[in-house]
């Protein structure tokens, strides 16, 4: 079994997970953008069973484009947001995939809200892929 650390970071906050995540995806959405500072956010779920999450961490809740509320854990101290659960999604605990600063880290099989991507972003055509 894989066993995998997320961290903000400064390290205050620690996400350990078990196993293969069930989905790492790519998502386009203005709120994903904001949130990263990038052009898209990349997660990777895993169900909530499979994480230990260890140390301090602020909420902030949003509700993103598809209407879904979510609950976004980051530290308080770096500021770095490295996990979330989504109403959308129960029982999953979503994990920003650059926390796991693992160039190794399973590439994204799915590509969301592509109606808001960058024009230039150019994506694998094996990938799936949602407006």
């Amino acid at each position: 079994m894989t066993n995998r650390q997320a961290t903000c970071r400064c390290g205050n906050l620690i996400i350990h997970t078990r196993g293969e995540p069930v989905r790492v995806s790519i998502c386009h959405c203005l709120a994903c953008q904001k949130r990263t500072g990038s052009v898209f956010g990349m997660q990777a779920r895993f169900p909530l069973d499979a994480v230990t999450i260890e140390g301090q961490s602020r909420e902030y809740v949003q509700a993103g484009d598809s209407g879904a509320v979510a609950r976004f854990r980051f530290c308080g101290d770096c500021g770095a947001t490295v996990c979330w659960e989504s109403d959308g999604v129960p029982g999953f605990v979503t994990v920003a995939v650059g926390a796991f600063a693992d160039p190794g880290f399973p590439p994204p099989q799915v590509s969301v809200y592509e109606e808001r991507k960058h024009s230039w972003l150019g994506l694998p055509d094996e990938m799936e892929h949602f407006d």
